[in-house]
C-alpha cells in the first residue's frame, strides 16, 4: 500500500524541488512529535550537573570523561523527600595536587524535604571552601627534594587531612540545618513559625569525592555507597541503624535508648542513628559521618550512590549485577530506544548514556519490587573514566 506522500507525488502536483522541500518538512515534523512524545513520558531522571551526563576534566594532560547516570523518584511516596547533587570538576585543591575532583551525592530527608534540600544546595559548597582552607591548616610541604621541589603530601597524613575537612563539613551543614524550619524552610528563629517546628526534620548523606586515585566516601545515615570491582560488590559505606552494636553502644552511652518499634528506632522515632538535622535527638542521633577511603584500581566497573528506596528491596550484589550488564552493552546502530533522556541544565540538551540506563533500571527494579519509599540512584562508571594512574 502507498503512502498518502507517494499518491501525491504520482499526482505531478510537486515539482523536483517542490518535492524536496515537502519530504524535508515532513522529516522535520516528524522529528518534532518524536520529540514531544519523548518529553511527555514520565520525567524520572534528573541530572543535576551542568553540560549533561557526559562531563569532562582535565588531570595534569590528560583528559577524563566522567560518565554518570542519575534518576530520583517519588516511587508511592506523595512527597518527593530525595535529593541528588553531582558536581564534576568541584574545585582543584592542594591537597589532590591542584588537581580537580568530582563531587556526588544523595540526600533522603524525613520529616519533609528542606534538610535534604539544603544539603544538595550548600555542602559542595562548604566543602570546596573547606578543602580551598587545608593549605593553610596542615603542612602541605612534605620533606623538599635535592632540587628543592615539594613532594607530595603522605598517605597518611591526606586521609586525616581529608577526615577533618569532611567532619568540618558535615558539622556546618548541621549547625544550619538544626536551625531549620521544617515548617517553611526558613534558616533561622525569624520565619515567625511556631518554635515547636523547629528541628524536626533531617536527612541521611552519603557523599563520595572522586579523584584520579581514590574514592572517598562520607556517610551519615543510612544511604549508601557500592562499588562494583572485579564482578563483586565491595561496600563503601555501612548503614547507621540503631541496632548496630556500636550505635547502639554509643546512643546508650549519652544516655538515649533504642527501641523497638516497627523496627529499631532512637528514642522510639528516628529509623537512623546518624542523620544531619534532628536537633531534638541529639546528642543521641550524631552528623558525625565515617569515611573511607579506597584507592582505584583498573578493574573499578561503577560505583553506585542511592537511598534506602533501593537498598531495602535490592542488595548490593544485584544492584552491581544490573549496572554491570547495563555498562557493558554495546550499542553500535546508535539506538536509544531503551535509554532514559537526560537533560542538560540550562542548554535544552538531551544525552543518553549507558550509566542513564543502569540507574533507570535500578529505580524500575526497586519499584517493581514494591519498594515503598523515595528512589534516588547514581551510577559513575569508572570503567570510562580510569587514567590508568
Amino acid at each position: 500500500m502507498r503512502s498518502s506522500v507517494e499518491d501525491i507525488y504520482s499526482t505531478g502536483m510537486f515539482s523536483d524541488d517542490e518535492e524536496g522541500d515537502y519530504i524535508e518538512k515532513c522529516r522535520k515534523r516528524r522529528q518534532r512529535r518524536i520529540q514531544i512524545m519523548r518529553r511527555q513520558q514520565p520525567k524520572l531522571l534528573l541530572l543535576l550537573s551542568s553540560g549533561g551526563s557526559i562531563s569532562s576534566s582535565y588531570l595534569g594532560q590528560r583528559k577524563m570523561e566522567t560518565m554518570v547516570g542519575a534518576m530520583s523518584v517519588s516511587g508511592r511516596q506523595r512527597v518527593m523527600e530525595d535529593a541528588i547533587s553531582i558536581r564534576t570538576n568541584l574545585c582543584s585543591p592542594e591537597i589532590n595536587r591542584w588537581r580537580p575532583l568530582d563531587f556526588f551525592a544523595i540526600y533522603d530527608g524525613h520529616g519533609r524535604r528542606h534538610v535534604a534540600s539544603l544539603c544538595s544546595e550548600r555542602m559542595h559548597i562548604l566543602l570546596g571552601e573547606e578543602l580551598m582552607r587545608v593549605r593553610n591548616n596542615v603542612d602541605m610541604s612534605g620533606s623538599c627534594s635535592s632540587r628543592g621541589r615539594r613532594q607530595p603530601l603522605g598517605g597518611q597524613r591526606v586521609e586525616e587531612a581529608w577526615k577533618r575537612v569532611l567532619t568540618g563539613c558535615f558539622s556546618r551543614i548541621d549547625e544550619m540545618a538544626s536551625c531549620t524550619c521544617s515548617e517553611c524552610g526558613s534558616v533561622g528563629y525569624r520565619c515567625g513559625c511556631p518554635p515547636d517546628e523547629l528541628g524536626l526534620t533531617g536527612s541521611t548523606a552519603v557523599v563520595a569525592v572522586l579523584t584520579n586515585e581514590t574514592i572517598i566516601v562520607a556517610n551519615c545515615g543510612d544511604s549508601r555507597a557500592v562499588l562494583s570491582r572485579r564482578g563483586s560488590a565491595i561496600p563503601l559505606s555501612y548503614d547507621h541503624k540503631p541496632d548496630r552494636q556500636e550505635e547502639r553502644s554509643r546512643i546508650e552511652s549519652c544516655g538515649g535508648r533504642v527501641l523497638f518499634a516497627d523496627g529499631a528506632r532512637v528514642e522510639g522515632i528516628l529509623g537512623m542513628s546518624r542523620a544531619i538535622g534532628d536537633r531534638y535527638l541529639k546528642p543521641y542521633v550524631t552528623s558525625e559521618p565515617e569515611i573511607t577511603f579506597t584507592k582505584r584500581e583498573a578493574e573499578d566497573e561503577c560505583l553506585i550512590l542511592a537511598s534506602d528506596g533501593l537498598w531495602d528491596v535490592i542488595s548490593s550484589e544485584m544492584a552491581c549485577e544490573v549496572a554491570r550488564e547495563c555498562l557493558r552493552e554495546e550499542d553500535p546502530a546508535g539506538d536509544h530506544s531503551f535509554s532514559p533522556l537526560v537533560e542538560g541544565v540550562g542548554e535544552g540538551e538531551l544525552f543518553s548514556s549507558r550509566s542513564a540506563s543502569a540507574a533507570a533500571l535500578l529505580t524500575r527494579l526497586a519499584l517493581g519490587r514494591n519498594s515503598y519509599d523515595n528512589i534516588s540512584v547514581i551510577v559513575v562508571d569508572l570503567k570510562r573514566n580510569h587514567t590508568g594512574v
